[in-house]
C-alpha cells in the first residue's frame, strides 16, 4: 500500500468567474439566465482521459500555512498557494486581524504574509469566513487565545454547520464562546489559556488542529487523544514554521508557549482535487494521466491505495519531501474497475474524496459499498443524500443509509439534469459521472466548484478527448 511504502443548497454568490476564463464552451455552456442567478455545466460524454496535471496547493494545507504565517515571526513566502475561494476565506480574516499579506506573484499564486507573532489585532468587524468551515473551526483556536472578542461569521450553508465539536474543547481551555445553536455565528472572547487532556469524540483532523493551535498559546502541556487517526497537516505544519509537537500512536502533544518563525515554501498540488481526475482516468481503460508536484502524505494517500485495488494502475516518480511533505509524481494507466468496500478508518482517510468514488460506482464490477461516513451529512450539503438523488436520477440502483450508501456495479447512466446542491464536491464529482453516460448532462450551481478548485472545468476539458 502507498501508506506502507511512505512511512509512519449553499448558495455562491460572487464565485463565479467569466466563461471565457473558467467554462470553456466547448464542455459547458454556462446559463446565467436561472432565476436563481446561479450557473449551469453542461458536460458531454468523452471517449478517453489522457495527459499532464499541475494542480494548485493543497487546500488543507494551505489554510493551516497561512494561519501559521499569520502568528509567526518574521516574513513567510508561500507558492502555489490554494486558488480556491476557501482558502481566500481565510487570507481575508487574517487581514481582519491585522495580519499584512500580498498576492506578488500570479503566475505562481505567491502569498507574502507579514507574521504579526502571537498579538494579533482585535478586529473592527467580524471575521467573514464564507464557505470555509476549515477557517471557522481552525482559526477559532487560534483567536481564542488572543486579548480581544470577535465574532466569527459565514454565508448561508456555513451557518448550518456544527461548531459545538470546537466550541466545547475551547471551553474548557478557558475561551469564551456564545453562539446559536453551536452554529455560527460564534461570538468569542480569547484570554489567556490552560492545556488541556482531551479525547476527541469524533476523527476530524480540524478540530485536531484547532486544538493544537488553540494548545501552543495555552500554559502546560495540551493531549490530544484521537479515535481514529486522522491527516495530520496540523503537525506537519506546526513542525515547518518551529514548534515541538510529539505523537505517540493515535496521541498528539503540544506544550504552550513556543513561538513561530516564518518560512518560504511551496505548497503541493491538491490530492482531494487530483482525485476528481485520477477517477476520470479510472473510467477508460486506455486512459493515461500524469499528475506532476502532488501531495503525497500517508495519511492522505489512502485514495491511491483504494483505486490501485480497483484496479487502477498507478506508480510513483520524483518522490521527495518538502517541510515534511512528500511531493510526487503520478502516472495512471487505466484498467477495468473492480468494486471496493470503504469503512472505519477508510472512511475518516477518503472523507472528502468519497464523493468522487461513490459518482463512477455505477461503472465498476461489483459497484462500491460506503459505511461509517455519518459525517458527510453535515458538509456542504447532505452528501449522503445529494449522491443517492444524483445517482437515481441518472438511472443508478442506490440504497441509501443513515452512514453511507450501496452502489451497485454494472450500471449504466444516462445523461440528464442534476443539482449540485451548492456543494463543489457534488458539482465536480457528477461532471466525472457524467463522462461516460450516455447523452449530455445538466448540472446546475456549476459555479460552485469555485469554492476549492476555480479551473476545474478547463483542466477537465484539457484531458478528455472525444
Amino acid at each position: 500500500m502507498f501508506s506502507a511504502r511512505f512511512g509512519p443548497g449553499r448558495r455562491c454568490e460572487g464565485l463565479v468567474t467569466p466563461r471565457h476564463r473558467l467554462f470553456p464552451p466547448t464542455i459547458l455552456n454556462l446559463d446565467m439566465k436561472e432565476p436563481s442567478g446561479h450557473s449551469t455545466a453542461i458536460v458531454r460524454p468523452a471517449r478517453n482521459v489522457r495527459g499532464s496535471a499541475t494542480l494548485p496547493g493543497d487546500k488543507s494545507i494551505s489554510h493551516r500555512y497561512a494561519m501559521l504565517a499569520g502568528i509567526a515571526e518574521g516574513p513567510s513566502r508561500l507558492a502555489n498557494y490554494s486558488t480556491g475561494a476557501d482558502c481566500a476565506s481565510t487570507l481575508t480574516c487574517l487581514s481582519t486581524l491585522g495580519v499584512q499579506w500580498e498576492r506578488t506573484d500570479l503566475a505562481d499564486n505567491l502569498i507574502e504574509i507579514q507574521g504579526s507573532g502571537l498579538a494579533l489585532k482585535a478586529p473592527d468587524r467580524p471575521l467573514n469566513c464564507g464557505n470555509s468551515g476549515s477557517t471557522v473551526r481552525m482559526l477559532s483556536g487560534i483567536v481564542a487565545g488572543q486579548n480581544f472578542s470577535c465574532e466569527m461569521l459565514g454565508d448561508e450553508s456555513l451557518s448550518r454547520r456544527p461548531m459545538e465539536r470546537v466550541i466545547a474543547p475551547l471551553r474548557a481551555m478557558g475561551a469564551s464562546i456564545q453562539s446559536a445553536n453551536s452554529r455560527p455565528p460564534l461570538r468569542i472572547q480569547g484570554g489567556d489559556l490552560k492545556a488541556i487532556d482531551y479525547r476527541m469524540p469524533v476523527a476530524s483532523a480540524q478540530v485536531k488542529t484547532c486544538l493544537l493551535f488553540a494548545g501552543l498559546q495555552a500554559k502546560g502541556e495540551t493531549r490530544l487523544l484521537e479515535p481514529l487517526r486522522t491527516r495530520d497537516h496540523g503537525e506537519v505544519a506546526l513542525r515547518a514554521f518551529g514548534a515541538q509537537v510529539g505523537r505517540e500512536r493515535n496521541e498528539v502533544r503540544i506544550e504552550g508557549g513556543q513561538r513561530l518563525q516564518g518560512i518560504e515554501a511551496r505548497i503541493p498540488g491538491d490530492l482531494s482535487s487530483a482525485a476528481f481526475f485520477l477517477c476520470a482516468a479510472a473510467l477508460f481503460p486506455d486512459s493515461e494521466l500524469t499528475v506532476v508536484n502532488l501531495l503525497m502524505n500517508p495519511t492522505r494517500a489512502r485514495l491511491l491505495d483504494i483505486l490501485i485495488q480497483m484496479g487502477l494502475r498507478i506508480s510513483v516518480t520524483q518522490l521527495e519531501e518538502s517541510h515534511g511533505e512528500l511531493i510526487g509524481t503520478l502516472q495512471v494507466q487505466g484498467r477495468k474497475l473492480k468494486g471496493a468496500t470503504i469503512c472505519g478508518a477508510d472512511t475518516a482517510a477518503l472523507i472528502d474524496e468519497i464523493p468522487v468514488l461513490a459518482a463512477i460506482a455505477p461503472y465498476t464490477e461489483q459497484g462500491i459499498e460506503i459505511r461509517d461516513a455519518k459525517e458527510l451529512r453535515v458538509k456542504e450539503s447532505d452528501r449522503i443524500a445529494s449522491i443517492a438523488i444524483n445517482l437515481r436520477a441518472m438511472g443508478a440502483t442506490v440504497e441509501e443509509r443513515e452512514d453511507g450508501l450501496k452502489i451497485a456495479g454494472a450500471q449504466p447512466l444516462r445523461g440528464t439534469e442534476l443539482d449540485s446542491f451548492g456543494d463543489h464536491r457534488i458539482a465536480m464529482a457528477f461532471s466525472i459521472a457524467a463522462l461516460r453516460a450516455q447523452g449530455e448532462t445538466l448540472i446546475r450551481g456549476s459555479e460552485c466548484a469555485a469554492i476549492s478548485y476555480p479551473e476545474f472545468f478547463s483542466k477537465l476539458e484539457s484531458l478528455v478527448e472525444r
